[in-house]
């Protein structure tokens, strides 16, 4: 797959999310959407959807059955829930993303942790605040209605051959990206992980980059 060469001049939209921010923005079919990892090790628990028809959205199984792997990198291509290409990953300097390990939520914090963890912010708090805020179901708010499995972009989570997940210390490190071209008209809703209790972030949740270029 040919490298795209990145322009800062064709930059259409840049910015920094914090820790623990939601994010949502659209990506036009033919754009570069970039991920920046700018400190290093923190989990990117990302979704996608069509964007004038949020039906269709990012399957985890559609696209781990066409591609034979459940791991994405370079060349991978992700897939809705109507087995269309949404994106294909072009360039990525960290090697290896998750589709398999969830976001976090206060249920899961409270089986994975203990019942004190069951307050904390997490991943499913954030997309749900994006969603109440974007009037784009025909005019009306998402809800949870609309959440899938996400990927979880730059995070570790190896899977042992009897099928035993580990969330393991991060692969990624400061400024490495992962890049994808838009296949349609895409919907980006992010949760920049505030998870705090296992190492996927490295126990310390940092800001990431986001950038749309042409």
């Amino acid at each position: 797959m040919t490298k795209p060469e990145f322009d800062e001049n064709r930059i259409v939209y840049r910015e920094v999310v914090k820790a623990g921010d939601p994010w949502m923005h659209e990506v036009k079919a033919g754009q570069y959407f970039r991920i920046v990892d700018l400190e290093g090790n923190q989990a990117v628990d990302t979704l996608f959807y069509k964007a004038d028809d949020q039906a269709e959205r990012y399957s985890a199984t559609d696209t781990i059955r066409e591609q034979g792997n459940i791991y994405l990198t370079t060349g991978s291509v992700l897939r809705s829930n109507l087995g269309n290409p949404m994106l294909t990953i072009v360039d990525d300097t960290c090697g290896r993303h998750d589709t398999i390990g969830g976001a976090c939520s206060a249920e899961s914090n409270t089986v994975r942790y203990s019942i004190d963890k069951r307050h904390m912010h997490s991943c499913r708090d954030s997309f749900l605040k994006a969603l109440s805020k974007c009037e784009c179901n025909h005019g009306k708010a998402m809800t949870k209605d609309e959440l899938s499995s996400n990927i979880n972009f730059f995070m570790n989570v190896p899977v042992s051959p009897d099928g035993h997940l580990d969330f393991d210390d991060g692969i990624s490190a400061p400024g490495r990206y992962v890049e994808m071209q838009a296949d349609m008209d895409v919907l980006v809703l992010i949760s920049n992980c505030p998870q705090l209790n296992n190492p996927c972030n490295g126990y310390n949740p940092t800001p990431v980059e986001l950038i749309v270029w042409e």
